[in-house]
């Protein structure tokens, strides 16, 4: 499963692209959406990878963003308590779930976008690719740290 997260805003971004983010749900700087590892959705991603940036995420850390930034319909947070007791399941065992494909966030009443914090200590560099020193493009799994720097509520920035 990919983590796509949007870093550029919307000015001077080609129609083509701009189609392309609104089907991904990406309206805003800092959203985060996940999508299956398909062929639909890489060449989605690769026609927007001047203005995302995309890695497979570990379950680790879907659990914390599930846990952090997650919301259900109405914007009230994904809490372990509301979890086990309407679907009877915790945050560990339905980010297995999402990632081996088995179930979606919409089975849980889960809001598609997460919203994330700007990263601590800023993006790289938000015209150039990844492998160029910036903050654009396919990560693989090292969009799992970049999460984590923009999970609210964490110590250590400065």
């Amino acid at each position: 499963m990919y983590a796509v997260i949007r870093v550029r805003g919307h000015s001077k971004i080609k129609r083509n692209a701009l189609e392309t983010l609104e089907h991904l749900q990406l309206r805003r700087v800092n959203h985060m959406v996940l999508l299956p590892e398909n062929e639909t959705t890489r060449r989605m991603l690769l026609s927007v990878k001047d203005y995302v940036t995309w890695g497979e995420l570990t379950a680790e850390e879907l659990g914390r963003v599930l846990r952090s930034s997650a919301r259900f319909e109405g914007n009230r947070r994904v809490g372990e308590e509301e979890l086990k007791e309407k679907y009877s399941i915790d945050t560990s065992a339905l980010a297995g779930a999402l990632l081996a494909g088995q179930s979606a966030l919409a089975d849980f009443n889960i809001k598609r976008v997460i919203r994330l914090h700007p990263p601590r200590k800023g993006w790289e560099a938000i015209k150039r690719s990844y492998r160029a020193g910036g903050s654009l493009g396919y990560r693989g799994e090292g969009i799992n740290p970049l999460i984590e720097r923009m999970m609210p509520g964490q110590e250590g920035g400065n």
